[in-house]
């Protein structure tokens, strides 16, 4: 058994508890995390899942984008079950389960626990007592200029004014830093694919503010006067001052505000609602945001055009995933604009690709073989905008039993990217668009078909996604990925993915293609397309060719004419 399970529960005696609870998320519930708590007990490197070690046995929940992959890293000591399972879980009937309260909110633990089990709040992390967390925590926040954003600081804290007073309340308490980074407009260096500001924010009817951070990461903010020195709280001394504060009722947010941070409120304050308006005003991308983020994908396309053409005409040599992988942000380097990747690359040859969210390590990585469907999926950090692509390419004649699939995902693909948005305005129904002519072979995909993404932030940001149960509006200004895929175990994987932003013509919801790069003809059965989506092939691939042609030397733009 891992020494570091072993140690963990020889500690279950002295805090009286059956179990512990250890959650992917870091303190301020950030996806991507420079501590990995879970990946420290766990082994596990996925972005979403959530352990419960108990005295005789270990469980590991995740969702179906991670199935094979959960088993290859934790199989050896955890037991895999369905993220949805926990839900209602009687496997902790009568257990007293132990949990840092900074890692996990109410409704997460009303959810998932409180039900069957009892919690009891440990305020020393049990997994930082094994290993230790602390990481270099020094890089400064910095500030958008309105002319990137394309909104002020004050006009977004006038928006929460209004939705405070709408409803009532003093205060809200933004506890996502992803919300704090658009509201003030300011980026940071605390997460490895995103630009977050690790900190939280407070915001009165009255528009004053308070933001709590680390004070060091935070003088530059006063010095541009997006805040007053008197405005800046160390996270250390929050308790006191949110006492000091006047006034009867917060509002918090259920999804990131956490029970330890919930508690202080509630010592003085009456908790009214549990939604941060936040999330909806960021999701509806201003013209600046979606011009910013139309040119950012004009150069990440030409980056993976030049990439895809690399691996299919010039590369000479036998190379492993990793290479690739490491070959592709060369050519994003090229470009001044990129600053890291958005997440880590996703390049799966064969029967890695089957692996949704596979990750190549030195150590363990495949060589890419001319007989491999290759799947990668990547994405960069820009100055300004973000970007998440998948291609799907081959290198020899694919089998037709494998045209078949990839076309089935194609015409999926096309129909999301043809949706009438007056008909099909929420998530769930544009999701079944994806699916049906797999659904008519008897095959499917486990995971969503896309979510949103954020400017210059979080690669993954709500509230929209194109999934079976997201009933958010499609709404002017939204950006979404368009992901349908399929994945046969140990055989091959299959992902076409394209940014859309959605656009308003003569009163008219559309969705738009931000991203530019093109579509591996090879593995489509033209036979299988209608008249429909072979015309929306020529048009996208006259898109991409028109866009981005000009920044190709000769033999990429005659490769690229090709698919037009």
């Amino acid at each position: 058994m891992n020494n570091r399970i072993k140690v963990l529960k020889s500690k279950f005696k002295e805090y009286k508890i059956d179990g512990y609870i250890v959650p992917k998320n870091d303190d301020y519930f950030n996806e991507y995390s420079k501590i990995n708590r879970l990946k420290t007990i766990s082994n596990f490197s996925g972005s979403a899942g959530l352990a419960v070690i108990l005295k005789n046995e270990n469980y590991l929940f995740t969702d179906g984008r991670y199935k094979i992959q959960s088993q290859i890293e934790s199989g050896k000591n955890f037991k895999i079950i369905d993220y949805e399972k926990i839900i209602d879980c009687k496997l902790f009937k009568n257990l007293t389960l132990g949990i840092d309260p900074k890692l996990i909110t109410y409704d997460q633990t009303k959810k998932f626990f409180l039900k069957n089990s009892k919690i009891r709040f440990i305020v020393n992390n049990l997994i930082d007592e094994i290993q230790n967390q602390k990481i270099k925590d020094d890089f400064p926040f910095f500030t958008l200029n309105k002319n990137i954003v394309g909104e002020s600081y004050t006009s977004k804290i006038n928006k929460i004014s209004k939705y405070l007073k709408k409803n009532r309340s003093d205060y809200l308490f933004i506890s996502a830093p992803e919300n704090v980074a658009w509201i003030l407009n300011i980026r940071g260096g605390d997460s490895p694919n995103s630009p977050i500001p690790n900190c939280r924010l407070i915001i009165s009817k009255d528009k004053k503010i308070l933001l709590i951070s680390n004070v060091k990461k935070s003088k530059k903010l006063i010095k541009e006067k997006i805040i007053k020195s008197n405005e800046l709280i160390n996270i250390k001394d929050f308790s006191k001052k949110i006492l000091q504060l006047k006034g009867k009722n917060f509002i918090v947010d259920g999804k990131s505000c956490s029970i330890y941070f919930e508690n202080l409120i509630k010592s003085k304050f009456k908790i009214i609602k549990r939604v941060d308006p936040t999330y909806y005003l960021k999701a509806i991308k201003n013209k600046t945001e979606i011009k910013n983020m139309i040119n950012t994908h004009i150069i990440d396309g030409v980056a993976l055009t030049k990439f895809i053409y690399w691996m299919k005409n010039v590369n000479k040599k036998k190379i492993n995933e990793v290479q690739a992988q490491n070959k592709l942000e060369k050519f994003r380097k090229m470009n001044k604009s990129y600053l890291y990747p958005s997440f880590d690359t996703i390049a799966g040859s064969g029967k890695n690709g089957a692996i949704v969210h596979y990750r190549a390590k030195k150590e363990n990585c495949k060589i890419i073989k001319k007989k491999d469907i290759f799947l990668c999926d990547s994405g960069g950090q820009y100055k300004y905008g973000t970007t998440d692509v998948t291609r799907t390419i081959c290198f020899s004649k694919p089998k037709s039993t494998i045209k078949d699939i990839f076309t089935k995902v194609l015409k999926g693909h096309i129909a999301v990217a043809n949706t009438n948005l007056k008909i099909d305005n929420i998530g769930s129904k544009i999701d079944k668009r994806a699916r049906q002519f797999l659904k008519k072979s008897n095959l499917d995909y486990a995971h969503g078909t896309g979510h949103g993404v954020g400017f210059f932030l979080n690669v993954h940001e709500g509230p929209q996604s194109i999934s079976k149960i997201n009933k958010v509006k499609i709404k002017e200004g939204m950006i979404l990925s368009n992901e349908p895929g399929y994945y046969k175990k140990d055989s091959f994987g299959i992902r076409i993915e394209n940014l859309v932003y959605v656009k308003k013509i003569k009163r008219k919801l559309f969705f738009k293609n931000l991203t530019l790069a093109p579509i591996e003809k090879k593995l489509i059965n033209d036979k299988l397309l209608s008249s429909t989506e072979k015309d929306y092939l020529f048009r996208y691939h006259m898109d991409v060719y028109c866009k981005i042609s000009k920044y190709l030397n000769l033999s990429e733009r005659k490769w690229l004419a090709s698919f037009i």
